[in-house]
């Protein structure tokens, strides 16, 4: 149940053209975050480098690295943390049960910020967490400041996780395969989908996906597109009203950016997590550009 803030918030941001659309909640502008900076139950968090964040950031921002919300092992890259895991370090941050999570990109890689707000998701903070569009590099050409000192270490308080069915296994996916209203996508580049050029573990793709580079639901300027353009985007991949929408790339952290944008205009998405990399370590069927789909 959303706090009296995020009602707040969720009026403020909704567009004047009617009622609120969920990309209204998801995505808010550097207008919105600066009136809101003194509230006080808003989490800010820095996607990027200490280096980075140490050079500017949105003032009470707190820093997330690659060494927060996500794990690796032997075999996976890149992992949802466990929930005790991840309880610790989304507290860490400053997150507690009422607080809203403003998500933004120190450079232009904006499957680093999605990746996050993914595993807030996860962790049951989804209606709780927005993205400010065109991250930090947007915040200083709207002529707003940024600071260099570091944000309170006070910890948050929260109820253990609720967490979330957004994780789907290689299983999962393979038997789902063919079923209706679930429809498999591919966020890597096209060369690696068609298995043009091999990246890391095989070349090719699952069988039966199709194909939505994670670079076309943003544009240059770090926004992301408009829901007329990723609607598009989505119909061009065969995904039709209703359906499901399974991503991956090559390690989970690409088609994150397909799972938030699919989340903006109303798509059910979940992640295959282990993604391609998983998917070719067990030796299961690929197809490339040249093999038709079964």
């Amino acid at each position: 149940m959303w706090k009296p803030f995020l009602i707040v918030a969720a009026i403020a941001i909704a567009t004047s053209a009617g009622a609120a659309t969920p990309r209204d909640a998801l995505v808010v502008t550097p207008a919105w975050l600066a009136s809101h900076l003194e509230d006080k139950d808003l989490v800010i968090l820095h996607v990027g480098t200490e280096a980075g964040y140490n050079v500017g950031h949105i003032p009470g921002a707190r820093l997330v690295d690659s060494k927060l919300l996500q794990v690796s092992s032997p075999d996976l890259s890149v992992e949802v943390p466990p929930p005790d895991v991840l309880h610790h370090q989304m507290e860490s941050l400053g997150i507690s049960d009422n607080s809203h999570i403003v998500v933004y990109n120190e450079t232009d890689e904006f499957q680093r910020a999605t990746r996050v707000l993914f595993t807030i998701d996860v962790a049951g903070f989804g209606d709780h967490s927005s993205l400010l569009d065109g991250g930090l590099a947007e915040w200083k050409k709207s002529g707003h400041a940024t600071g260099t000192e570091a944000a309170p270490a006070a910890a948050g308080h929260l109820a253990p996780l609720q967490m979330q069915p957004r994780v789907v296994t290689a299983d999962f996916v393979q038997s789902h395969l063919k079923t209706p209203g679930y429809d498999l996508i591919d966020g890597r580049a096209a060369v690696f989908y068609g298995g043009l050029v091999a990246k890391m573990t095989g070349d090719g793709h699952i069988p039966g996906a199709k194909s939505l580079p994670y670079t076309s639901v943003y544009d240059s300027d770090g926004k992301l597109k408009s829901p007329e353009e990723l609607k598009s985007l989505f119909a061009a991949a065969g995904v039709k009203p209703g359906d499901h929408v399974l991503a991956y790339c090559q390690v989970g952290g690409q088609s994150s950016a397909v799972v938030f944008a699919a989340r903006t205009v109303g798509i059910q998405p979940q992640l295959y997590d282990g993604s391609f990399q998983d998917w070719s370590k067990r030796k299961l069927p690929v197809e490339t550009s040249s093999t038709p789909d079964k």
